[in-house]
């Protein structure tokens, strides 16, 4: 069985919409895929409705969150996307993106770089603007020859030059949010140094106390030092180790099903979530 829970659509910053998302995740020989677009729970409908028979869609989405001055992603599964509490963070948190993203525009423009606010929103489409819009941008303009490559201290990487804070949920707040819609929360790639700061082990360790579930460990940015330290890690603070490709389609080179959870972790998150519960393929269009 594989299962890989953390992939994008354009719902956000992924090139697949929601409905080659899930085609694509058949084709690649998954058995479960979770949908976790940045702040936004848009994707889900187009997704069910293409959903091939023997995939299961796991509903979620990647919460951004700051804690100490440092930001991080919470990735949320199986919760009600209509709870009121949470539904009204996420929209905060969206609302701030637009005017994010043009402000990074600007701080670019006086770097002397040429992009503009109506390409990156052309880039963006229907998406929930953020970063990868802006460094997809910087790509096509030639100024860096990747996506990741725009993730420095040169441009766009926390703390930046173009960098441009926006609002973010305290990760605690989202656990509790979430756990309140019936959901359940996995830290997104914890040690991913080359994004910028880390959270440091203290504050995961204070976030399982509050009741967070899991934290992904195997991702592509963590080598495999890092992934033993995050598992041991995992079992003294007796949380769920989980595995994904955090799949961007095109715009990052990872593939579908590159880290995949254990059948096991995925049935006690499943176990554990109340406010939604995994689809299961019937053929869709």
């Amino acid at each position: 069985m594989r299962i890989d829970l953390h992939c994008h659509s354009t719902a956000s910053d992924g090139t697949d919409t929601p409905a080659e998302l899930v085609r694509n995740a058949a084709g690649a020989g998954l058995d479960v895929v979770a949908l976790t677009d940045h702040d936004t729970t848009r994707g889900y409908a187009e997704a069910i409705a293409a959903l091939p028979e023997g995939l299961t869609l796991v509903t979620g989405a990647e919460l951004s969150c700051r804690i100490d001055g440092v930001s991080m992603h919470m990735l949320a599964y199986l919760f009600d996307p209509e709870e009121p509490a949470l539904l009204a963070e996420r929209e905060l948190v969206r609302d701030d993106r637009v005017p994010r993203a043009q402000g990074m525009v600007a701080k670019l423009n006086a770097l002397g770089v040429p992009v503009t606010w109506e390409q990156v929103a052309r880039i963006a489409g229907e998406g929930s603007v953020g970063r990868p819009h802006v460094a997809t941008a910087l790509v096509e303009l030639g100024v860096v020859p990747t996506v990741s490559d725009a993730f420095t201290a040169d441009w766009l990487a926390d703390g930046g030059r173009a960098y441009v804070e926006k609002h973010e949920t305290d990760p605690f707040e989202a656990i509790r949010l979430v756990k309140g819609a019936g959901g359940v929360t996995v830290f997104a790639h914890p040690a991913a140094s080359k994004r910028g700061r880390t959270v440091p082990e203290s504050a995961i360790a204070e976030m399982a106390a509050a009741g967070l579930d899991g934290i992904e460990v195997d991702h592509m940015d963590h080598d495999e030092e890092t992934r033993a330290r995050l598992r041991g890690l995992a079992k003294d603070l007796n949380l769920l180790v989980t595995g994904s490709s955090d799949y961007h389609g095109s715009r990052k080179t990872v593939e579908l099903g590159t880290y995949t959870t254990h059948p096991e972790v995925y049935g006690e998150i499943t176990r554990r979530a109340t406010g939604a519960f995994p689809v299961p393929g019937a053929g869709g269009a």
